[in-house]
């Protein structure tokens, strides 16, 4: 089976604005397990941890995390996150397919054309 790493925006301004943050990339990470493949959804995995450790100790984890993954699904807003900018450079530097919509995933998961 293969496993797509969701990348979204976690940190926000507020606790509320991140707990928003989580949720949709629990929605989209529903969306992906509709297409028979299996979500990893890192905010939902630390979403009370926010503030504890450093930013580096969360972007290298995550990284870890992505490059274990067969593929990956990036939600609106990505563009303005450090870390979803971090997730996108991996992606190009190892090869991981990267998607921007869900229809673009499913397309790839039904013909392997990118």
């Amino acid at each position: 089976m293969k496993v797509v790493y969701i990348a979204g925006p976690f940190t926000a301004a507020t606790s509320w604005d991140i707990e928003c943050n989580v949720r949709r990339a629990e929605a989209a990470g529903l969306e992906v397990a509709h297409l028979g493949v299996m979500p990893l959804i890192p905010h939902a995995n630390t979403r009370f941890f926010h503030g504890q450790l450093g930013p580096e100790f969360w972007y290298d984890g995550t990284a870890e995390l992505l490059l274990r993954c067969d593929a990956a699904l990036f939600l609106d807003g990505w563009s303005v996150s450090t870390g979803c900018g971090r997730e996108r450079e991996l992606c190009r530097e190892h090869r991981l397919p990267a998607f921007f919509a869900i229809g673009d995933l499913a397309h790839w998961l039904k013909t392997g054309i990118l």
